[in-house]
């Protein structure tokens, strides 16, 4: 004679494993969601550098205020030693 759980501990096992298996491939989603935008992030922070780089060989070492555009030079560890 075969021994079983009974039918309503055999559900709760079902919904148990079919809730885990759920969240595992939500969490898979996610996982790949964030991997896409890691490099999108990436890509994005290439760009600002390689800009940056643009803009300092335009200007020279600048701080910009991204709010109207204006900018101050940044002066170099040399200059300010030598200003002392």
């Amino acid at each position: 004679m075969e021994k079983k759980i009974t039918e309503e501990q055999l559900t709760k096992i079902q919904e148990q494993q079919t809730n885990l298996n759920a969240v595992l491939h939500e969490v898979g989603y996610l996982e790949t969601q964030q991997h896409g935008l890691m490099h999108k992030f990436a890509s994005i922070n290439q760009e600002v550098e390689e800009f940056k780089a643009e803009l300092e060989e335009q200007y020279g070492a600048i701080n910009i205020n991204v709010e109207d555009g204006t900018y101050t030079e940044i002066k170099k560890e040399e200059e300010v030693l030598e200003n002392v």
